[in-house]
């Protein structure tokens, strides 16, 4: 892919995108994603707030992403180009991140090297952009993006940007930032002594919505909304969990459903915990009814029945997708989920009784105080499953996060991680198909979650060092040294 197939690919994109805003500003703002195009348009958060930038008077954003493939871009010496005006992220006087979780931001240090912006804060100057970051990672561990960003919105943060916006079409970049290192949900490195509360709008900013649609994206054209917000439960390891998100905020179903475009014929229900929605079927069954596709962005195995279920299978559901997390009854109830082996055998019945053709369970392992008992027991009630309804299980390690009654729990030992997923797959071959995500990148990703500054420096020497495993295990060991 030379530079002008790079042009192309943009200009293709944005030619097949609804709902693109094009706006003159004085305050123009470069709004990133550190991942791929297709993942970014899929995050709710990322378009919320890019509505929220060109809502305020006399400023606009313009996206830009990680590329598909650095290695074109660096061989071409192309820098990273907004999509709205195809502008280097170099020339805006902000550019933005909103970051979902700790291994993203090995992408935004991507985006600022290709667009020639230094890395760490210390070495800009006055005639580089402010970098500010966002996003759900600032709910659990904002501290790994403080050596690279200028200043941070913790949660959310669809009112503290318009707070931005109007002191940076009037202020001094040094005054900005020393408004901001006292602002509530704002913390400058290097001037705000601890970082603060992550900041809640109030109920009347609900819900978030898209603003464009594109087959492009993961969820091909799918309109995005949220039901709710927050969540009412108290599993311990979520960082959404009640007491950290403040509770669920229910959105009417009549808002919802009214703030739907006409022409949406794909419809996502976003939130922590949808399926706790009291009207959620109502909402669900309005959605179906009028002709469309549903999708839920979280389904909890305690909530379903059959309405719902056959439901979900009418708008366009061939996997009904909920999580067991711990692998046995034991882990389950440690970790306060609430969920028993009566729901998930509910759930595989719905299923069979529904039509759909598979149940897909997340599931956690590396659970503190987890045995290979626990492991066996996963094994046998996995069978049971699979004897009513196809079964896949979704396989990921245990990662302890900040600001969960969880953080600080070690990470279980790789090869025991490994040892356990080949019990698994041996114990499981040719009854149930399993997915497991890498216990090596669940390592990396737990000293990051885990991790301060030097986190942050060392997610950096691994970048620069070519970011396979082999060199994250030294920069940790380096920085921790």
């Amino acid at each position: 892919m030379n530079s002008w197939n790079i042009v192309t690919q943009i200009r293709r994109r944005i030619s097949e995108e609804e709902g693109v805003v094009r706006k003159q500003a004085a305050l123009r703002i470069a709004l990133c994603h550190p991942s791929p195009y297709s993942a970014a348009m899929s995050s709710l958060g990322y378009q919320a707030i890019y509505r929220e930038i060109h809502h305020h008077p006399g400023a606009s954003a313009e996206r830009a992403f990680l590329p598909e493939d650095s290695r074109e871009y660096r061989k071409n010496r192309v820098p990273i180009l907004t999509y709205e005006s195809e502008t280097p992220l170099a020339e805006f006087p902000v550019v933005a991140f909103s970051i979902a979780y700790e291994l993203e931001l090995t992408g935004m240090l991507e985006m600022l090297d290709l667009s020639g912006i230094p890395l760490l804060r210390q070495n800009r100057t006055g005639r580089h952009p402010l970098i500010l970051a966002g996003g759900p990672l600032t709910q659990s561990n904002a501290e790994i993006l403080a050596p690279f960003v200028d200043l941070i919105i913790l949660g959310e943060g669809e009112d503290l940007i318009h707070d931005f916006l109007h002191a940076a079409a009037s202020t001094r970049r040094d005054e900005l930032l020393s408004v901001f290192s006292r602002t509530p949900g704002c913390y400058v490195p290097g001037m705000t002594a601890d970082f603060p509360e992550p900041a809640r709008v109030p109920d009347g900013r609900l819900p978030a919505i898209s603003q464009i649609l594109t087959k492009n994206m993961v969820l091909s054209s799918m309109f995005l909304v949220e039901a709710e917000r927050g969540c009412s439960r108290s599993c311990a390891f979520c960082v959404m969990r009640c007491a950290a998100s403040g509770g669920m905020r229910l959105v009417p179903t009549e808002k919802v459903f009214g703030l739907i475009p006409e022409g949406a014929r794909r419809v996502g229900l976003v939130g922590a915990a949808v399926t706790d929605h009291p009207r959620i079927e109502e909402l669900v069954r309005k959605i179906v009814e009028s002709g469309r596709e549903i999708g839920l962005s979280s389904l909890r195995a305690d909530r379903l029945n059959k309405e719902l279920v056959q439901l979900l299978a009418q708008g366009g559901y061939k996997t009904l997708t909920t999580a067991s997390d711990g692998a046995s009854q034991r882990l389950r109830d440690l970790v306060d989920r609430r969920i028993t082996e009566r729901h998930l055998i509910n759930a595989a019945k719905l299923v069979r009784d529904t039509g759909l053709q598979r149940l897909k369970l997340y599931m956690m392992i590396g659970l503190p105080g987890e045995t290979m008992e626990d492991i066996d027991e996963l094994i046998r009630f996995s069978i049971d499953l699979s004897g009513i309804a196809p079964l896949v299980l979704s396989i990921s390690p245990f990662v302890a996060k900040r600001n969960t009654p969880m953080n600080g729990e070690p990470f279980e030992a790789i090869p025991l991680l490994n040892l356990k997923l080949s019990a698994i797959r041996d114990g499981l071959k040719g009854k149930v198909e399993i997915k497991p995500a890498s216990t090596r990148w669940a390592w990396v990703e737990y000293k990051l979650a885990q991790g301060g500054e030097s986190a942050g420096l060392a997610a950096m020497d691994a970048w620069k060092s070519g970011g396979n495993f082999s060199s994250w295990k030294h920069a940790f060991a380096q920085r921790e040294a």
